[in-house]
This record gives C-alpha cells, structure tokens and sequence, in this order.
C-alpha cells in the first residue's frame, strides 16, 4: 500500500507537469483527431513534460511492486488519490488557492483510503482465464479506435471520452500486470503482456491529446472512473480479490469515499500559466 500511495505522488506531480507542457506544445487553432501523436513529439521536448515522464516512469514501478501484493481495488483508489496530490502541487507551484471546500475534498480522499487500507484484504490468487488475456487485449484495442474517432465530437464531451478511454487503457495495465507470471522470454505467448504495452501507450497518447483539447477537468474525471471502477471488479470477479473477513462494507465505503473524493478534486488537473 505504500508503494501504491508513491505512485500517486508520483504521477499527480507528473499531471500537473504534463498538463503545462501539453498546453504549452499546443498549435493555436489546431483541431485534429483524438489521438495526436505529433502534439506528444512537441511536448516531449519540453523538459517539465520530460521530468513528468520521469515520475510517471517511478510511479509505473511502483505501482507494479503495489499490485503484486494488495488488490486492485485498494491500488486505483491509491492512484486515483493522485488528484489530491495534484491539488497540493497545483497550490504550490501554480498558485492555484484552495478553498475550505477543496481541502476538505484532500481529507475525503486520505479518509476513503484508511478505510480501504483497514479493510483490504490480501491480493486474489486466481489465474486469469486465456478468454480473460484476450480480453483484455479487445480493450486495448478498443481504447486506441475510441481516441482515433474522439476528434468528431464536440468540445464539450471530447476531452471526457479521451480521458475515459485513457483511463480504461491504464485499467488495462493494472489488470494486465496480475496477468503476467513473470517479466520472461515465456511471456512473449501471452496475450496480456501485449495488452499492457498497447493499453500504456494508447492511454499516454489519449491523454496528452485530452489535456490539451478540452476541459482538462472532464477528462481527469474520466481518467479517475476509467481507472478505478472496470480493474475493481475484474479484481473481485475474476481473480478473487478479498477483503478483510466481515469488512467489505468498509472496503465498498472507502473505494466510493476515495473515488468521489478524487471526482471533487479533478479540476486541478488544469493548468495555469506556466511560470517563467
């Protein structure tokens, strides 16, 4: 759990980098399709998007190390406490002021995650099914057509689909990740190890491209529900995710305390004015 809880500090410190240098790449006018694999070679020159691909790399470890050993429920809520993190940062770097409000938001989130650190119960030792591999290599796919036909809709729900998407192919990762024995030559036949390198890289490419073209606090939201909600309950379904005996109550409260939680926070994803 506390690897879990690095990763997002990890990568809501990356969020708010990220989302600077996206803006910053953007070409003033340009309307292309969702997927904008051109807007990420811009911001990728950019050494705040650099230093926020660094994070995101750290937060990538240890999330891994964190879903080989608590459940997938308790980890994207963890991740999805990133926003709090964000939050703090943005105040910090950005200038942006928080209200009474918005920290009492913070504290829902750490409350949501104590009930679900008091309530988890050890990781499921269920082997996923091959329908289960293939399944999930479906979705990764899907993610990637979603992104490549966001572009025809409207300002208003476009960044929610890109950030929905992006956040259903970082779901993919986290489920992928139990999916995989090891990280060996023997993996090469398994369908999931493909699944979580094309849903990590359909949902990086989303992603830039939502928080840049749109409401950057519609597409966090869709990140949060994108990454959280689908990987609980493959978690629970299909690879025997538990909880604490006679504490699922606390576990269902916590997920939906920090999640919400999360959702009040998601405008600070938006970035200011970058600084000088």
């Amino acid at each position: 759990m506390v690897c879990a809880l690095g990763a997002a500090v990890c990568f809501g410190t990356a969020s708010v980098l990220q989302a600077v240098a996206a803006r910053a790449a953007a070409r003033p006018g340009a309307a292309g399709s969702g997927v904008d694999a051109a807007l990420f070679l811009r911001a990728v020159r950019q050494w705040r998007y650099v230093a926020g691909l660094g994070l995101d790399a750290v937060g990538f470890v240890l999330q891994i190390i964190a879903l080989r050993h608590v459940p997938i429920y308790a980890v994207g809520a963890a991740l999805a406490a990133s926003l709090a993190v964000t939050a703090v940062v943005a105040a910090r770097l950005l200038g942006v002021r928080l209200s009474r409000l918005e920290w009492g938001a913070v504290a829902v989130v750490c409350a949501g995650l104590l009930m679900l650190g008091l309530a988890s119960g050890e990781e499921g030792d269920q082997a996923g099914t091959l329908a289960l591999k293939l399944g999930l290599l479906a979705v990764a796919g899907l993610v990637l057509l979603v992104g490549a036909v966001a572009g025809r809709l409207p300002d208003g729900s476009r960044a929610l689909v890109l950030g929905l998407a992006a956040g259903t192919g970082f779901g993919v990762v986290e489920v992928a990740v139990r999916l995989i024995d090891t990280f060996s030559l023997r993996e090469l036949r398994n369908p999931a190890l493909y699944a979580l390198l094309l849903g990590g890289a359909a949902a990086f490419l989303l992603l830039t491209s939502a928080l840049q073209r749109g409401s950057v606090t519609a597409a966090t939201a869709g990140l949060v529900l994108g990454e959280t909600v689908g990987p609980a309950a493959v978690g629970v379904a299909w690879l025997g995710d538990r909880t604490r005996e006679g504490l699922t109550w606390l576990a269902v409260l916590g997920f939906a305390v920090a999640v919400a939680g999360a959702l009040a926070l998601s405008r600070f994803g938006e970035p200011k004015a970058p600084p000088a």
